[in-house]
This record gives structure tokens, C-alpha cells and sequence, in this order.
């Protein structure tokens, strides 16, 4: 009788066991089978809104791609899933490079002002036209942003001239403009934080470094 209770207790553990190891297979293949289908979804989007919003698809790209990846563990490296991620992956990657050769065309196309090419320092090539919009910024890219435009002037600020450093000026307080909006959107504290930090670093190097443009200006008048 105990033995035969031994047997039953062992066998609902295994079939518990087994229905448990079907279900992490089964979420497994739909996370696969969710990378697969975004990369496909994304041929099927105008190119010019690919092109718009290409820092969110590549965000949501990353989370899928590093989920699938993650799920071959739970099915056991299943070599067909592994094919399906790989050729998905090429797919995006042959999508990225024909966005970039649009986008490069496109540029190579407009002539560049003395403005458009400060821009594209602070910012990105084509990131910000004429036009002022910072739409393209948004939670996860804003610290970037930041970090970026800092940078950019920190070793570009010797070269600025006034109207040099007037423009830079008009550019930070656009990009502020934009952060209070992404703030409501769910800005981590913690990039706050680190942006509080490039804004306390940039206001002074603003301040002393368009005074001495100004002063140098003013010098080289009167010789």
C-alpha cells in the first residue's frame, strides 16, 4: 500500500513537473514568435515613419530581441527558434542600414548653413531642422541628449563666437523646453539627477565662455 502511494505521489510530481516544463516552453515560443512578428510588422511601416520614430523601434527592438534570446534557455537551444531569431535579426539589421542610407541621402541633398552644422554637432546629424522640433526626444534618450549637447560644447567652447554661443543658448532652451514635457511621461529619477548634474555644469561654462567671446570680439573691433 505504500509503495503504491510512493508510486502515485511520484507520478503527480512528474506530470506536474512535465505540465510545468510545457508551460515555460510554450511562453518560451511566444516570445519568439513576438520578435519574429515585430520585425516583420516593421516592413510594413512607411518608410518616412520608420525613419521618425526610429528611437522608440529600436528601443522595443532591444526588449524583444534580448527576450527571445533569453527564452532559447527554456527550450532547450532549439536550433529551428535560433534560425528564426538570427535571420529576424539580419532582417532589422538590413532595415537599419537602408534607413541610414536614406537618411544620409537625404542630407547629402541639403545644404548645410553654418547653423544646421552646429546643430547637427550638438544634437545628431538631422536631429534638429529648422523647424525647433524635439519630438524625437523622449524618456530613454533624453540623459543622451543631454550628455551629448554638453560634451559637444565643453570642446567646442574656445571656437564659439557670440552668435556662436547666442544659437547654443536658443538649442538648451528648446531641449528644456522638451524635458519638462518628457518629465510627465515618466523621466526616471535618476536621470533627472544626472541631468540636474550636465545643467549645473553647463550654466557657468555658458556664462564665462560667451563672455570672453564677447570681450574677444570687442578687442580684435578696435584693433
Amino acid at each position: 500500500m505504500k509503495n503504491t502511494k510512493l508510486v502515485l505521489g511520484l507520478a503527480v510530481i512528474a506530470i506536474g513537473f512535465t505540465a510545468c516544463k510545457d508551460e515555460k516552453t510554450e511562453q518560451a515560443k511566444g516570445k519568439v514568435d513576438n520578435y519574429v512578428m515585430y520585425v516583420d510588422s516593421l516592413s510594413n511601416v512607411a518608410a518616412e515613419d520608420t525613419k521618425d520614430n526610429w528611437m522608440e523601434i529600436e528601443s522595443e527592438f532591444k526588449l524583444k530581441s534580448a527576450e527571445a534570446e533569453a527564452a532559447l534557455a527554456d527550450m532547450a537551444d532549439d536550433a529551428e527558434a535560433k534560425a528564426r531569431i538570427e535571420a529576424s535579426r539580419v532582417k532589422y539589421e538590413t532595415m537599419r542600414a537602408n534607413l541610414e542610407k536614406m537618411r544620409a541621402e537625404a542630407l547629402a541633398a541639403m545644404p548645410v548653413n553654418q547653423k544646421q552644422q552646429m546643430r547637427n554637432a550638438l544634437f545628431g546629424e538631422g536631429k534638429v531642422g529648422d523647424d525647433m522640433s524635439f519630438v524625437w526626444v523622449n524618456k530613454n534618450n533624453i540623459l543622451n541628449v543631454y550628455q551629448q549637447f554638453v560634451d559637444t560644447v565643453e570642446s567646442n567652447k574656445d571656437a564659439y563666437s557670440r552668435e556662436d554661443w547666442d544659437e547654443v543658448k536658443l538649442m538648451y532652451e528648446a531641449l528644456d523646453s522638451r524635458k519638462n514635457t518628457v518629465e510627465k511621461e515618466g523621466l526616471t529619477s535618476a536621470d533627472n539627477n544626472k541631468i540636474a548634474g550636465l545643467k549645473l555644469k553647463f550654466a557657468p561654462m555658458y556664462t564665462l565662455n560667451r563672455m570672453g567671446a564677447k570681450t574677444s570680439e570687442m578687442k580684435s573691433a578696435k584693433e
